[in-house]
């Protein structure tokens, strides 16, 4: 696919926030581009946030084209301040290298590393280990305005909070993310440069100093921002970020969070993050059948992150938790995913058997007596049965997972776990 085609494709979906000089953008390029994104490891796992990014990547790839994927060993140590409120904390640089080779491992699920268009695994520490200050400043340094730098969105921003402000080192890190442009153009040919909307500042900085070391023309592309329709952050829900790593978010949480997505922006992320056709994103949003478009974005989102296999306990451990008509047998991965989604375990040997002391303790109840209530309307069930006793025990029978867990409901999306064997069962 050729650059004009690959760039149709990303305006339809609505990928493309900016791209420079886009008519040359277009006939420059006669054959395979090198292009990159760079990856900061600020923390030991890339979230939802980070997926456009990749995703375009590997779109990129998909179409012909070869990406690089830049680890910020070196930038991660400073943090990018691009629109930030306040300075970020600094990492230590055993903390950096383990974020980086966690980062590595992930992103490298998502492209090709082999054939003529294999992935490169670039980081930036490698160039900026064997630089030292004088070099930086005689080299890069010189080719940058202050006057230019202070005038850049994110730093007025900074600059105008007298009480955060923003100090020398976060203000060089454009430096530091233009000289990456430069070593990638050097070394592997790199013409393109993508990224999120708030980098634009940074990518242009990085095209004008290839322009001035290299005297060469490249590019920068950035994508939207995400943001939800009514205009908050996407990627974030009540207990925080949506990460790819399954340790921080398990399949079973990442597969919910992709069916909650609003109606309102279904359409715009089965363009964004899947791999669809067009034509078939809007035959599936022809579908009128509540929740199917969500399904469908659930199972190819889950899926991409977590292969077959996590998409798969993801949607037994749905089941099990919300078909209160089917029987589902849950081994100890998906059952370990229930216990990390519901980070409070209540053990009847602590708290006693009395279900309508759990139900308070647990709080899916504020009262005792809103505990009957439920219980006499029929909306309490352990492990999928309606219980409508207010005087139940709990059985060493109703400890169905693994012989020692149980599932309590209130209406049909509210649960706990029950652990600990009944001592008088």
């Amino acid at each position: 696919m050729s650059p004009s085609e690959i760039l149709l494709d990303l305006q339809m979906r609505g990928l493309v926030a900016q791209v420079t000089d886009p008519k040359s953008f277009v006939t420059s390029f006669k054959q395979a581009v090198t292009l990159y994104c760079g990856f900061d490891p600020s923390a030991d796992s890339l979230h939802v946030g980070h997926l456009l990014p990749i995703l375009t990547l590997k779109r990129f790839q998909e179409a012909g084209h070869r990406p690089i994927v830049l680890i910020g060993g070196a930038t991660g140590m400073i943090g990018d301040p691009s629109f930030k409120s306040q300075e970020r904390k600094l990492q230590t640089a055993d903390e950096v290298k383990a974020s980086s080779e966690r980062i590595g491992e992930q992103l490298a699920r998502f492209l090709s590393f082999e054939g003529p268009h294999g992935a490169l695994l670039a980081n930036n520490a490698d160039w900026f280990a064997q630089m030292n200050v004088l070099q930086f400043l005689r080299e890069v340094g010189k080719h940058f305005s202050i006057n230019a730098m202070i005038n850049k969105d994110f730093v007025k921003q900074r600059i105008d909070q007298s009480e955060a402000g923003i100090s020398f080192t976060e203000f060089s890190y454009s430096l530091l993310q233009a000289y990456d442009f430069v070593a990638l153009n050097k070394q592997y040919n790199c013409l393109l440069q993508i990224g999120g909307s708030d980098q634009w500042g940074n990518i242009t900085a990085g095209i004008d100093l290839v322009r001035r070391l290299q005297k060469q023309a490249v590019y920068g592309l950035t994508l939207p921002l995400l943001t939800k329709s009514d205009g908050t952050k996407f990627g974030k829900t009540e207990q925080g970020s949506v990460w790819l790593d399954p340790q921080k978010t398990s399949p079973y949480a990442f597969y919910q969070f992709w069916l909650s997505i609003d109606d309102a922006d279904i359409e715009r992320s089965l363009k964004y993050f899947t791999f669809l056709s067009l034509d078939e994103i809007a035959a599936i949003q022809a579908n009128k059948k509540v929740g199917e478009p969500q399904k469908r974005l659930a199972e190819e989102m889950t899926c991409l992150v977590h292969g077959k296999n996590g998409l798969l306990s993801a949607q037994r451990i749905t089941e099990f938790l919300f078909d209160f008509e089917q029987r589902v047998d849950l081994d100890e991965h998906e059952l370990a995913q229930i216990i990390s989604e519901f980070s409070l375990i209540y053990s009847v040997q602590e708290h006693g058997t009395l279900l309508i002391d759990l139900l308070v303790i647990s709080e899916l109840c504020a009262s005792k007596s809103q505990a009957r209530q439920l219980i006499e309307a029929g909306a309490i069930r352990l492990n999928k049965h309606v219980i409508s006793d207010i005087h139940y025990q709990f059985k060493k029978d109703d400890f169905i997972l693994h012989s020692n867990y149980a599932i309590l409901t209130r209406g049909k999306k509210a649960h706990v776990v029950i652990c600990g064997t009944v001592q008088n069962a």
